[in-house]
Protein backbone atom coordinates (compact mmCIF):
# COMPACT_ATOMS: atom_id res chain seq x y z
CA UNK A 1 0.00 0.00 0.00
CA UNK A 2 0.97 3.64 -0.43
CA UNK A 3 3.74 4.58 1.98
CA UNK A 4 3.27 1.41 4.05
CA UNK A 5 6.51 0.11 5.57
CA UNK A 6 8.58 1.92 2.92
CA UNK A 7 8.78 5.09 4.98
CA UNK A 8 9.65 3.01 8.01
CA UNK A 9 11.99 0.34 6.69
CA UNK A 10 15.62 1.42 6.78
CA UNK A 11 16.68 -1.00 4.05
CA UNK A 12 14.17 0.54 1.62
CA UNK A 13 15.55 4.06 1.86
CA UNK A 14 17.26 4.03 -1.53
CA UNK A 15 14.18 2.59 -3.18
CA UNK A 16 12.09 5.31 -1.57
CA UNK A 17 14.13 8.12 -3.06
CA UNK A 18 14.09 6.42 -6.43
CA UNK A 19 10.31 6.42 -6.24
CA UNK A 20 10.12 10.01 -5.04
CA UNK A 21 12.43 11.23 -7.79
CA UNK A 22 10.19 9.49 -10.29
CA UNK A 23 7.17 11.22 -8.69
CA UNK A 24 5.58 7.89 -7.91
CA UNK A 25 5.29 5.89 -4.74
CA UNK A 26 4.47 2.21 -4.97
CA UNK A 27 5.21 -0.39 -2.34
CA UNK A 28 4.72 -4.03 -1.68
CA UNK A 29 4.15 -4.98 1.92
CA UNK A 30 5.12 -8.38 3.23
CA UNK A 31 2.88 -9.54 6.04
CA UNK A 32 4.70 -11.12 8.95
CA UNK A 33 2.78 -12.59 11.86
CA UNK A 34 3.39 -10.63 15.04
CA UNK A 35 3.36 -13.76 17.17
CA UNK A 36 6.38 -15.38 15.54
CA UNK A 37 9.01 -16.65 17.94
CA UNK A 38 11.67 -14.22 16.78
CA UNK A 39 11.16 -10.80 15.22
CA UNK A 40 14.39 -9.43 13.73
CA UNK A 41 15.55 -5.98 14.72
CA UNK A 42 15.21 -3.41 11.94
CA UNK A 43 18.26 -2.77 9.76
CA UNK A 44 19.91 0.53 10.62
CA UNK A 45 20.92 1.27 7.04
CA UNK A 46 21.67 4.73 5.60
CA UNK A 47 19.63 6.66 8.17
CA UNK A 48 22.09 5.70 10.89
CA UNK A 49 24.83 7.66 9.13
CA UNK A 50 22.87 10.89 8.67
CA UNK A 51 23.52 14.12 10.54
CA UNK A 52 20.60 15.64 12.40
CA UNK A 53 20.09 18.24 9.66
CA UNK A 54 20.09 15.58 6.94
CA UNK A 55 17.70 13.51 8.99
CA UNK A 56 15.26 16.41 9.26
CA UNK A 57 15.53 16.94 5.51
CA UNK A 58 14.73 13.28 4.92
CA UNK A 59 11.68 13.37 7.17
CA UNK A 60 10.52 16.55 5.46
CA UNK A 61 10.69 14.76 2.11
CA UNK A 62 8.78 11.76 3.40
CA UNK A 63 6.11 13.96 4.99
CA UNK A 64 5.79 15.91 1.75
CA UNK A 65 4.95 12.71 -0.11
CA UNK A 66 2.37 11.81 2.53
CA UNK A 67 0.84 15.29 2.25
CA UNK A 68 0.67 15.10 -1.54
CA UNK A 69 -0.78 11.59 -1.69
CA UNK A 70 -3.02 11.90 1.40
CA UNK A 71 -3.06 8.13 2.06
CA UNK A 72 -5.98 6.79 4.10
CA UNK A 73 -5.53 5.30 7.57
CA UNK A 74 -2.33 7.23 8.17
CA UNK A 75 -0.60 6.78 11.52
CA UNK A 76 2.38 8.95 12.50
CA UNK A 77 5.12 7.81 14.86
CA UNK A 78 6.70 10.93 16.39
CA UNK A 79 9.68 10.58 18.69
CA UNK A 80 13.27 9.43 19.04
CA UNK A 81 15.16 6.21 18.21
CA UNK A 82 12.62 4.08 20.06
CA UNK A 83 10.00 5.06 17.48
CA UNK A 84 12.54 5.15 14.65
CA UNK A 85 13.46 1.50 15.08
CA UNK A 86 9.95 0.12 15.51
CA UNK A 87 10.15 -3.03 13.35
CA UNK A 88 7.94 -2.76 10.26
CA UNK A 89 7.21 -6.48 10.65
CA UNK A 90 5.07 -5.57 13.66
CA UNK A 91 3.02 -2.92 11.88
CA UNK A 92 -0.15 -3.90 9.97
CA UNK A 93 -0.15 -3.49 6.22
CA UNK A 94 -3.71 -2.11 6.27
CA UNK A 95 -2.45 1.08 7.90
CA UNK A 96 -0.10 3.59 6.31
CA UNK A 97 2.77 4.48 8.65
CA UNK A 98 4.78 7.67 8.55
CA UNK A 99 7.80 7.38 10.85
CA UNK A 100 8.98 10.77 12.08
CA UNK A 101 11.48 9.45 14.62
CA UNK A 102 15.06 10.70 14.87
CA UNK A 103 17.77 9.01 16.90
CA UNK A 104 18.66 10.97 20.03
CA UNK A 105 15.77 13.38 19.63
CA UNK A 106 14.63 15.58 22.52
CA UNK A 107 11.27 17.13 23.29
CA UNK A 108 12.60 20.52 22.16
CA UNK A 109 13.80 19.07 18.86
CA UNK A 110 10.51 17.28 18.20
CA UNK A 111 8.51 20.41 18.99
CA UNK A 112 10.55 22.43 16.51
CA UNK A 113 9.97 20.01 13.64
CA UNK A 114 6.31 19.07 14.09
CA UNK A 115 5.47 21.40 11.23
CA UNK A 116 7.20 18.98 8.85
CA UNK A 117 4.05 16.86 8.72
CA UNK A 118 1.47 19.63 9.26
CA UNK A 119 -0.03 19.06 5.81
CA UNK A 120 -0.63 15.34 6.33
CA UNK A 121 -3.96 13.99 7.56
CA UNK A 122 -3.28 11.21 10.05
CA UNK A 123 -5.95 9.31 11.92
CA UNK A 124 -3.59 8.85 14.85
CA UNK A 125 -0.34 10.47 16.04
CA UNK A 126 1.67 8.40 18.52
CA UNK A 127 4.12 10.51 20.54
CA UNK A 128 6.94 9.16 22.71
CA UNK A 129 9.65 11.60 23.71
CA UNK A 130 11.63 12.67 26.77
CA UNK A 131 14.20 10.06 27.76
CA UNK A 132 17.02 11.86 25.95
CA UNK A 133 16.06 15.09 27.71
CA UNK A 134 16.45 13.36 31.07
CA UNK A 135 19.78 11.83 30.04
CA UNK A 136 21.07 15.31 29.22
CA UNK A 137 19.88 16.82 32.48
CA UNK A 138 16.85 18.71 31.18
CA UNK A 139 14.41 19.47 33.99
CA UNK A 140 11.05 17.73 34.21
CA UNK A 141 9.20 21.06 34.12
CA UNK A 142 10.77 21.84 30.76
CA UNK A 143 9.95 18.36 29.41
CA UNK A 144 6.35 18.66 30.59
CA UNK A 145 5.99 22.14 29.09
CA UNK A 146 7.37 20.89 25.75
CA UNK A 147 4.93 17.98 25.79
CA UNK A 148 2.06 20.38 26.28
CA UNK A 149 3.25 22.53 23.38
CA UNK A 150 3.61 19.41 21.23
CA UNK A 151 0.04 18.40 22.05
CA UNK A 152 -1.33 21.88 21.37
CA UNK A 153 0.44 22.02 18.02
CA UNK A 154 -0.82 18.58 16.98
CA UNK A 155 -4.39 19.38 18.02
CA UNK A 156 -4.36 22.56 15.94
CA UNK A 157 -2.66 21.02 12.91
CA UNK A 158 -4.55 17.71 12.95
CA UNK A 159 -8.01 18.28 14.46
CA UNK A 160 -9.25 15.05 12.90
CA UNK A 161 -6.55 12.92 14.55
CA UNK A 162 -6.41 11.11 17.86
CA UNK A 163 -3.32 12.34 19.69
CA UNK A 164 -1.71 9.70 21.91
CA UNK A 165 0.93 10.65 24.47
CA UNK A 166 2.85 7.53 25.41
CA UNK A 167 4.68 7.25 28.72
CA UNK A 168 8.46 7.46 28.94
CA UNK A 169 9.89 3.97 29.37
CA UNK A 170 12.03 2.95 32.37
CA UNK A 171 15.81 3.04 32.06
CA UNK A 172 18.93 1.42 33.47
CA UNK A 173 22.55 2.38 32.76
CA UNK A 174 24.35 -0.82 31.76
CA UNK A 175 27.52 0.76 30.41
CA UNK A 176 30.84 -0.30 31.94
CA UNK A 177 32.09 2.33 34.35
CA UNK A 178 35.15 3.07 32.20
CA UNK A 179 33.30 2.89 28.91
CA UNK A 180 33.25 6.00 26.76
CA UNK A 181 32.07 4.69 23.38
CA UNK A 182 32.53 6.78 20.27
CA UNK A 183 29.91 7.05 17.54
CA UNK A 184 32.15 5.04 15.21
CA UNK A 185 32.62 2.19 17.68
CA UNK A 186 29.10 1.97 19.07
CA UNK A 187 26.79 1.34 16.14
CA UNK A 188 24.00 0.13 18.42
CA UNK A 189 23.67 3.58 19.99
CA UNK A 190 23.83 6.37 17.41
CA UNK A 191 24.92 9.84 18.47
CA UNK A 192 21.94 11.92 19.58
CA UNK A 193 20.79 15.16 18.05
CA UNK A 194 22.01 17.34 20.89
CA UNK A 195 25.20 15.76 22.25
CA UNK A 196 26.87 12.51 23.13
CA UNK A 197 24.99 9.98 25.24
CA UNK A 198 28.38 8.78 26.48
CA UNK A 199 28.04 11.68 28.94
CA UNK A 200 24.65 10.83 30.37
CA UNK A 201 23.57 12.21 33.70
CA UNK A 202 22.08 9.79 36.26
CA UNK A 203 18.37 9.18 35.71
CA UNK A 204 16.09 7.87 38.44
CA UNK A 205 13.15 5.67 37.50
CA UNK A 206 11.20 7.23 40.35
CA UNK A 207 11.65 10.57 38.55
CA UNK A 208 10.46 8.95 35.32
CA UNK A 209 7.35 7.66 37.10
CA UNK A 210 6.63 11.10 38.53
CA UNK A 211 7.07 12.69 35.11
CA UNK A 212 4.79 10.10 33.55
CA UNK A 213 2.10 10.94 36.10
CA UNK A 214 2.47 14.59 35.18
CA UNK A 215 2.17 13.67 31.49
CA UNK A 216 -1.00 11.71 32.23
CA UNK A 217 -2.48 14.70 34.05
CA UNK A 218 -1.50 17.02 31.20
CA UNK A 219 -3.07 14.70 28.62
CA UNK A 220 -6.32 14.70 30.58
CA UNK A 221 -6.28 18.50 30.82
CA UNK A 222 -5.72 18.82 27.06
CA UNK A 223 -8.32 16.16 26.24
CA UNK A 224 -5.93 13.83 24.46
CA UNK A 225 -5.15 10.18 25.08
CA UNK A 226 -2.47 8.90 27.44
CA UNK A 227 -1.02 5.42 27.08
CA UNK A 228 0.90 4.10 30.09
CA UNK A 229 3.49 1.63 28.85
CA UNK A 230 5.90 1.80 31.78
CA UNK A 231 4.48 -1.07 33.90
CA UNK A 232 4.92 -3.53 31.03
CA UNK A 233 8.63 -2.73 30.64
CA UNK A 234 9.61 -2.62 34.31
CA UNK A 235 11.41 -5.34 36.25
CA UNK A 236 11.12 -6.06 39.97
CA UNK A 237 13.61 -3.28 40.76
CA UNK A 238 11.77 -0.67 38.73
CA UNK A 239 14.32 -0.71 35.90
CA UNK A 240 13.87 -1.46 32.22
CA UNK A 241 13.66 -5.27 32.08
CA UNK A 242 16.87 -6.84 30.79
CA UNK A 243 15.18 -9.09 28.24
CA UNK A 244 13.29 -6.15 26.73
CA UNK A 245 16.36 -4.03 26.05
CA UNK A 246 19.70 -4.25 24.28
CA UNK A 247 21.52 -1.77 26.51
CA UNK A 248 19.17 -0.45 29.20
CA UNK A 249 17.85 2.28 26.88
CA UNK A 250 17.01 0.86 23.44
CA UNK A 251 14.53 -1.97 22.97
CA UNK A 252 15.24 -5.53 21.94
CA UNK A 253 13.05 -7.48 19.53
CA UNK A 254 11.07 -8.77 22.50
CA UNK A 255 10.70 -5.24 23.79
CA UNK A 256 9.12 -4.15 20.54
CA UNK A 257 6.80 -7.14 20.69
CA UNK A 258 5.63 -5.97 24.11
CA UNK A 259 5.09 -2.45 22.78
CA UNK A 260 3.16 -3.79 19.79
CA UNK A 261 0.99 -5.97 22.04
CA UNK A 262 0.09 -3.01 24.25
CA UNK A 263 -0.76 -0.90 21.21
CA UNK A 264 -2.94 -3.70 19.92
CA UNK A 265 -4.88 -3.96 23.19
CA UNK A 266 -5.15 -0.20 23.42
CA UNK A 267 -6.32 0.08 19.83
CA UNK A 268 -9.06 -2.46 20.39
CA UNK A 269 -10.31 -0.41 23.30
CA UNK A 270 -9.83 3.12 21.98
CA UNK A 271 -9.35 3.32 18.23
CA UNK A 272 -11.34 2.58 15.12
CA UNK A 273 -8.32 0.68 13.85
CA UNK A 274 -6.54 -2.35 15.32
CA UNK A 275 -2.89 -3.26 15.15
CA UNK A 276 -3.58 -6.84 14.04
CA UNK A 277 -4.70 -5.51 10.68
CA UNK A 278 -8.43 -5.90 11.33
CA UNK A 279 -10.76 -2.93 11.44
CA UNK A 280 -12.87 -2.29 14.50
CA UNK A 281 -16.40 -1.00 14.21
CA UNK A 282 -16.30 0.94 17.47
CA UNK A 283 -13.59 2.53 19.63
Amino acid sequence: MLLSALLLHRGSLTAFFQEVNASTVSTTVSTVKADTATVPLPILGPRHQLTYERWVALLRQEAKVAAEKQPPRLVVLAGDSLSLWFPPELLPSEENWLNQGISGETSTGLLRRLRLFDQTRPEVVLVMIGINDLLHGVGTETILANHREIVLHLKAAHPQAQIVVQSILPYVDRRPLQSQPSSKEDTAQPEPASGSLSRRVPVSNSDIRELNQALADMAKEEDVTYLDLQPYFTDANGNLAADLSTDGLHLSAKGYQVWQARLQVFAQQQFKWRLNGDRADKP
